[in-house]
């Protein structure tokens, strides 16, 4: 019996040495540290008992030990009805002659002396509360850092995610659907993205972070100009198709400073590391202005914008451009105006001006450029074709022959314009 007494003396003191180990590695303040291994010593004694109402538990975690003390009211021989609460006058003599009926007796014991069940129930609970402490501090670290830019490695890479972990080991998710297009990452290299997200579902913390959020944009920028830093310069809206597109509104506070040519630099040096970040996504920054019809008028750049018509109630605006315009406004893919309602908050609908000197059903050519290569398109301008009709209205030889094209190509041309024009 002297043999187990001694294990689990030893086994308790392990108990209080895991826990010191644990502050110092997770940064636990004193007061939450013996709080909590004073709370877990005393659910133990409660699980006994019934009551730790009667205990008083002390623990130093810096020396790795505490005391129990087990608080009894001394009552007549004979009379001892709850040996837990009460203790007889010939017993509390034992431990000092001097003691009267109705005094307390203040007893030390070891927690030991509870059995070999209290101390496998006391690692229980120590190791659920450290995980619920883990999990606490994790999520109290970072749920106000959402916005923030860090720094990690790569743990592990998956197809659907990254595992990624800082400087202190915490680990961030990386999910594929944050990844900028042309993403690839291998185990050791380091990577920038910002908190995104902070989730403490069901108590088990996880950290979201992300490359494609516009806060990562607007971080990078802020790290690479100065006059963002200082106040000078703030950045308004932030737009992104994530490695395609980007348009940033940016306003100045110093008449002095032009915004945007201080967010692009000299000859682009700004923004070039950025680029570069984010695979060549290309970055437009504008000047922000309040009013909305401008800034419409500016996020469709480089279109120029003849007229825009508003509806505030339904956030919608139709704008008015010349032929050769349209193309441009709307980009590539469509890329161009749906920034720029993402920038402005407004569904925009582009519409051709009409040209008097146009046929009301004819079309310019520039509106064919996701179909027809713009090398064919300036070919044909170059030979005075400006409009589908003009095109269409030509012998196939003679056009062939003037632009110097493939008739393959003039065939194409002549399918893509006539199929406009059935529809």
């Amino acid at each position: 019996m002297a043999t187990t007494k001694k294990n689990n003396t030893l086994s308790s003191v392990d108990l209080i040495e895991s826990f010191a180990d644990f502050k110092e590695t997770k940064n636990i303040d004193r007061a939450t540290l013996v709080g909590v291994l004073e709370e877990c010593f005393r659910s133990v004694i409660a699980k006994i008992h019934g009551t730790d109402e009667n205990y008083d538990v002390i623990v130093n975690p810096d020396k790795g030990d505490l005391e129990i003390y087990h608080n009894r009211v001394v009552v007549a021989d004979g009379e001892v009805q709850n040996p837990n609460m009460e203790i007889s006058l010939s017993e509390a003599r034992q431990i000092d002659e001097d003691y009267e009926e109705g005094e307390e007796v203040s007893q030390r014991v070891e927690f030991a002396d509870f059995g070999r069940r209290a101390i496998l129930t006391l690692r229980q609970t120590l190791a659920s509360r450290i995980l619920e402490l883990e999990h606490d501090t994790l999520y109290n670290k970072f749920k106000d850092r959402v916005g923030e830019v860090i720094h990690g490695e790569v743990y592990q890479s998956w197809k659907r995610e990254t595992l990624v972990t800082d400087d202190e080991g915490n680990e961030m998710i990386l999910p594929k659907t944050e990844q900028v297009p042309g993403d690839f990452f291998r185990k050791g290299e380091t990577l920038r993205a910002v908190i995104s997200k902070v989730d403490n579902s069901n108590g088990n913390p996880k950290i979201f972070i992300s490359r494609t959020d516009p806060m990562f944009l607007q971080r990078m920028m802020e790290a690479e100009v100065p006059e963002i830093h200082d106040g000078l310069i703030a950045i308004r809206k932030v737009a992104r198709i994530p490695g395609e597109r980007a348009k940033v509104a940016v306003e100045s506070f110093d008449e002095r400073i032009d915004p945007v040519g201080a967010c692009v630099g000299v000859k682009g040096n700004r923004v070039h590391g950025i680029v570069r970040e984010l695979h060549g996504e290309n970055i437009d920054v504008l000047p922000w202005t309040s009013n909305t019809q401008l800034m419409i008028t500016r996020a469709l750049g480089p279109a120029r914008v003849n007229s825009v018509n508003m509806n505030e109630e339904e956030k919608k605006a139709e704008v008015l451009l010349d032929s050769d315009q349209i193309s441009l406004a709307i980009g590539k893919g469509g890329a161009n105006i749906k920034l720029a309602s993402m920038l402005t908050g407004y569904t925009i609908d582009v519409y051709r001006e009409i040209d008097e000197e146009m046929d009301d059903d004819d079309i310019s050519l520039d509106q064919f450029s996701d179909d027809i290569e713009d090398w064919i398109i300036d070919i044909l301008k170059k030979q005075g074709y400006t409009t589908a009709r003009q095109v269409l209205g030509t012998n196939r030889e003679e056009l062939a022959q003037q632009a110097d094209l493939e008739e393959e190509t003039i065939d194409e041309i002549i399918r893509v314009l006539s199929a406009e024009f059935e529809k």
